[in-house]
């Protein structure tokens, strides 16, 4: 690991340092899983954007499968 100098508003700083968390873990374990989920939220939510854009342009799709709906069969029960 390296050391990563943060700034904290006193606030903020007070607030977290009083945390039963921070207390039985630290400040820099808290910080650290903190950090991890947010980006894991973040590359999550790039990951529905990406599927939201794919799948919104469904123009694109239609046109592309046009007049092949009529070529499939389903076969005889």
């Amino acid at each position: 690991m390296k050391p990563v100098q943060v700034m904290f508003d006193d606030d903020l700083l007070r607030r977290l340092s009083e945390s039963d968390e921070v207390r039985d873990r630290g400040r820099s374990e808290v910080v650290r899983r903190a950090v991890d989920v947010y980006l894991t939220h973040r590359e999550r939510e790039r990951i529905a954007h990406q599927y939201r854009t794919a799948y919104s342009t469904t123009d694109t799709l239609e046109d592309e499968l046009d007049g092949w709906a009529g070529e499939g069969t389903w076969p005889d029960e």
